[in-house]
Order: C-alpha cells, then structure tokens, then sequence
C-alpha cells in the first residue's frame, strides 16, 4: 500500500529528528527521505524453517535461563534480508514481549534503521542469547555456546550479506576476539563469508547520550554498511 503524503512528511521528520539525535546535522532531506528497499516483509509461515526453530527456541530448557526467563525471544523481521542486526540477549521489555529491541534500545534502533532509508521489516533482528539473564547481566560463555545452535541456524537460512553486531558480546562471538567494541568498529571483519559490522549497542549509546562521538560513530559505520548494500 502506498504511503500518503502525511506518512512520508512524518517518515521524513523521524529521519531528521533521528540525524539530529545523532549529532549529524548537515544532512540534505533528501538523503534522510530517499525511498527504503522495495523488500516485502515475510509474514508469519507456519510451515516455514525458520518457524520451526522459533518453536524450538520458545521450549528450549536447555540452560538456566529457561527457569527465569519470562518468554524467549527468537527474533523477527524479513527471512531473506540482506541485513542482521544482532545483539547479546533480550532485556526486560524483551523478555515481557517476546520480541527483540522494544525498549528504549529497540527504538533507538529502529531510528538508526529508519534513518539507512530501511523499516525494520526490511531486516532481521535477533540475538545471541534468546532469554533474559537475570538483572540484565551479561549472558555467561556456557550460555552462549549452549545457545548459539540457533542464531547459527537463522543466519544459514537468511544468508544476509552483512551482519551488524551490536556491541561487545555479539561482535567477540563471531569474530573469535577478546578485543573490545571501541578497537574493532568501523571496519568490516568477516565471518563465514559474510561481512560483519560492529558497532556500539544502542543502550551504550543511551547510557553516554551527552557524547555525540559515539553517535557519530554509529552513524559512520551504518554509513560504510549501506554502501556495500547499495543504499547510499
């Protein structure tokens, strides 16, 4: 369904008001507007692989986790993206909802989406750990390996062309690296043949709004991203 002319006129302020949170200001409005890519979002399919592994992740009991978790959170968008976002595990809103990046991170995110000229249903969004860990600490080493059959298996049937890893957790997993988020950002790395993007988690940037840097940053690095995908 087409867009009216108020949906675009609201679509284009978010975008602005999205390059001005991120401390961009010399942006045309034109770039912030332009057209997203003409992907159709996959609706739910029952019979469909990757809805099979969500089941089994909603009733996997395989780690602690599932004792205090309050749902799993498989992950959701669209099943042939060029693109994945990945994270290091749900947090509260995510746990309550079932669905990934719905805080104040999620909707950092979506703006950060929104402004690559992409909607989220253009994307897959998921995690490396599927439950909530406690107090929202970070997932321990036994529950990632535990855990990461699944993302492994989400990313064998999108086979996106890049990978955007959302902070340290995510990023030393595929990339098989201690070196923290600040040292390897900006650079593509590569895992399995797929370029990976890391870059700083949304709640980072949160947590440090006063520093436009950071922002910068991110923006940057989305920037290197939607030249490879042809979006710049």
């Amino acid at each position: 369904m087409k867009k009216t002319d108020s949906g675009l006129i609201d679509d284009l302020k978010d975008r602005l008001e999205y390059f001005k949170h991120m401390g961009i200001d010399d942006v045309s409005s034109e770039m912030a507007g332009a057209a997203r890519l003409d992907h159709v979002s996959s609706p739910n399919q029952p019979n469909h692989p990757m809805e099979e592994i969500a089941r089994r992740i909603r009733s996997c009991r395989k780690c602690p986790l599932a004792e205090t978790r309050k749902n799993a959170v498989p992950g959701e968008g669209n099943l042939s993206a060029d693109l994945m976002f990945i994270g290091e595990a749900p947090g509260r809103d995510e746990d309550t909802q079932g669905i990934p990046f719905v805080g104040r991170a999620g909707q950092l995110l979506t703006r950060i989406i929104n402004a690559m000229k992409l909607e989220r249903s253009d994307v897959f969004i998921s995690n490396v750990v599927k439950c909530r860990p406690p107090d929202n600490r970070n997932p321990n080493r036994n529950e990632i390996e535990t855990c990461q059959r699944y993302i492994l298996e989400q990313i064998d049937l999108i086979e996106p062309k890049v990978i955007v890893t959302l902070g340290n957790i995510p990023t030393r997993y595929f990339l098989k690296t201690t070196r923290g988020i600040t040292a390897l950002r900006g650079e593509f790395q590569e895992f399995n043949g797929i370029k990976v993007m890391p870059t700083f988690h949304p709640s980072y940037l949160i947590r440090n709004e006063t520093d436009r840097n950071l922002r910068k940053n991110v923006w940057e690095d989305m920037q290197q991203v939607m030249t490879f995908l042809g979006l710049a």
